[in-house]
C-alpha cells in the first residue's frame, strides 16, 4: 500500500512524482563533485565472497566487526576509503584508495586531484562536497584556495551529489564486487585498471554514450575556463 502522503485525497490514487530535472554545467571544471566511500577490507586469502557465508573466514570477519562495534568505533585497519573527484560536465573521475578520511588526507587528496585536472587543461572553479567534518576543516579550505568556490550539499540529500554517487554504484558492480578477490592488495591493483577503463573506454549514457575523456579534451578550443 502506498503511504497516505503519496495518495491523492480526492481520488485515492497514487500520485506520481515528477522526474527530477537533471542539471549539467556547461564545461569541464565548472563543478567537481568530491566524496568518500568507505569500504571493508578483504582479508588475506579472501573473505566470505570467496569462501561463502558461515566459512571460517566469514566467522573471523564477523568476530572482528562485533569487537569493533562494542568498542564504539571501527578500526581503520578494517576499512579502506575511496576518495573521489568527478567532473560534473565530463564525468571524468580522479580517485584514490586511501587509509582514512581525516582532514589532512582529504586536503591532500584534493591537492592531487586539482593537479590532475590541471594537467588536462581543466581549471576547476567550484567543488561540491557533503558536510563531513573533513570538508568543513581549515585544512580542506586551504587546499581549495581562494579561486575555487566550495559548495555543500543539503543535509540528508545525497542526490545533490548524484554524479559521484552514481560512480559509487558503478564501481560496486563493475569492480568492487564483480568477482571474489583473494586479498585487499589484489582488489586495489585492479582498481587502477578499472578506473582507466571508466575514464577512457566505458560509454556513459548520461553524456550521450561518450567516454569522459572524449568530453574533456579541449581539441576544438570550444571550452573557456573562466
Amino acid at each position: 500500500m502506498p503511504k497516505l502522503v503519496n495518495i491523492d485525497q480526492a481520488t485515492g490514487l497514487p500520485v506520481r512524482k515528477p522526474t527530477p530535472v537533471r542539471y549539467e554545467v556547461a564545461a569541464p571544471g565548472q563543478l567537481v563533485h568530491v566524496d568518500i566511500k568507505k569500504q571493508g577490507r578483504i582479508p588475506n586469502g579472501g573473505g566470505w565472497r570467496a569462501h561463502g557465508r558461515g566459512s571460517p573466514q566469514d566467522r573471523r570477519a564477523g568476530t572482528a566487526r562485533d569487537k569493533a562495534a562494542r568498542a564504539g568505533a571501527a578500526s581503520s585497519r578494517d576499512y579502506r576509503y575511496l576518495h573521489h573527484g568527478v567532473d560534473d560536465h565530463s564525468r571524468l573521475a580522479y580517485s584514490k584508495i586511501l587509509d582514512d578520511e581525516r582532514k589532512e588526507t582529504a586536503a591532500g587528496f584534493w591537492t592531487r586531484a586539482n593537479a590532475f585536472f590541471a594537467s588536462l587543461g581543466v581549471t576547476v572553479t567550484a567543488v561540491m562536497t557533503d558536510n563531513g567534518s573533513c570538508y568543513r576543516s581549515r585544512a580542506f579550505a586551504n587546499a581549495l584556495g581562494e579561486n575555487i568556490k566550495h559548495k555543500r550539499t543539503k543535509p540528508y540529500h545525497p542526490q545533490t551529489n548524484g554524479k559521484v554517487e552514481r560512480l559509487n554504484r558503478t564501481l560496486a558492480t563493475e569492480w568492487a564486487y564483480v568477482k571474489p578477490y583473494a586479498s585487499e592488495a589484489e582488489r586495489a591493483t585492479a582498481y587502477e585498471t578499472w578506473l582507466h577503463h571508466y575514464n577512457h573506454h566505458r560509454p556513459h549514457t548520461g553524456i550521450g554514450d561518450q567516454t569522459p575523456s572524449e568530453r574533456v579534451h579541449n581539441v576544438t578550443g570550444k571550452y573557456t575556463y573562466s
